[in-house]
């Protein structure tokens, strides 16, 4: 089969074209034919070598995390779904070939009106924005949720997501496009970061601040995310694409009664992840079907074009997922 490998660390350039042999399914097991995979920021941060694969993955050189596509082959503990079913789902490494494994407690079927392309961008996004603004958050009707870098594959789940749990979203992005799409989501309220201070504009849009917070950035926009939370409020951080260290007054948060969060997706252990994927299933699979929820698409490439995805991801000026057509 064909894959896409990471030749050494680098730029975008360093992604090239292999054969590799088909895997196997083990017990737990789907084979599946990838139609489409997601591109992800943990893809690019892997390229550029800042991201490292778990212990003990195979194929530690070839990308991607999410794939959507049909069933070839079942290991023997596999019952929930059978050889022809459309899944899409979390794998470990992998995704940028022609077939990958995906673990039977991390798949998910593909609902009836979606394309493969617009599954393969789904279910890494919509983990994380689950985890991050409702079991870790703890995001609740009426609250008001800020989020970072809205225009994300991960930002535009979210803001789907709380719009509709009944919240106020308010959503930040950096430029006029971004914003009136966020909008058209959804959000109460959108602010360009660039060119607006946001924790003035988030009191000032609700007087007392925000509920909750959902942070990509890290430690750049730190401080100003404790201004701008209301007393008892919560910040998720689930990211870290500013600067490695920063200094802020802790008695901001003691004050404040407020509670700062971590989270990541790549590193969970296979029981935490298999919860995590059975958590979104329960939620939000009714809405996926329904069309309430869907995933935004904002271009996808064939898998000889590997090295333009990233290339593009890279540039920040994209709206929803990039993914990568494969079958």
């Amino acid at each position: 089969m064909r894959a896409v490998r990471i030749s050494r660390p680098g730029s975008y350039d360093v992604l090239e074209l292999v054969e590799r042999p088909t895997p196997s399914p083990g017990p737990d097991d789907l084979l599946v034919r990838v139609e489409a995979a997601g591109v992800n920021r943990a893809d690019c941060m892997q390229r550029q070598g800042t991201y490292p694969t778990p212990p003990g993955v195979d194929w530690g050189d070839v990308p991607g995390l999410e794939v959507a596509g049909e069933v070839v082959a079942v290991g023997p503990a596999v019952s929930e779904f059978v050889v022809g079913d459309r899944v899409f789902g979390l794998i470990e490494q992998g995704g940028y070939a022609e077939y990958a494994l995906i673990d039977r407690g991390l798949a998910l079927p593909i609902p009836e009106q979606w394309t493969s392309i617009e599954a393969a961008g789904a279910i890494e996004a919509a983990a994380t924005a689950n985890e991050t603004v409702f079991t870790i958050g703890g995001l609740t009707n009426g609250e008001v949720i800020l989020i970072h870098a809205a225009g994300s594959g991960v930002g535009t789940t979210a803001v789907q997501m709380a719009v509709a749990a009944g919240a106020r979203v308010i959503a930040s992005a950096g430029s006029k496009g971004k914003l009136e799409r966020l909008c058209a989501l959804g959000a109460a309220l959108s602010i360009n970061y660039k060119e607006q201070d946001f924790a003035s504009e988030v009191r000032r849009f609700t007087g007392d601040g925000a509920h909750l917070i959902l942070d990509f950035i890290g430690p750049d926009t730190l401080a100003r995310n404790l201004a701008a939370l209301r007393r008892t409020g919560r910040l998720v951080l689930a990211g870290q694409l500013g600067s490695p260290t920063c200094v802020f007054d802790p008695a901001a948060v003691i004050g404040g009664r407020l509670a700062i969060l971590g989270f990541t997706l790549r590193p969970q252990s296979l029981t935490e992840k298999r919860a995590i994927v059975e958590r979104l299933r329960e939620r939000w699979l009714p809405s996926f079907e329904s069309g309430r929820i869907r995933p935004i698409l904002h271009r996808s490439f064939p898998l000889t074009e590997a090295a333009a995805a990233h290339q593009l991801m890279e540039t920040n000026a994209t709206f929803g997922k990039i993914v990568l057509e494969i079958g």
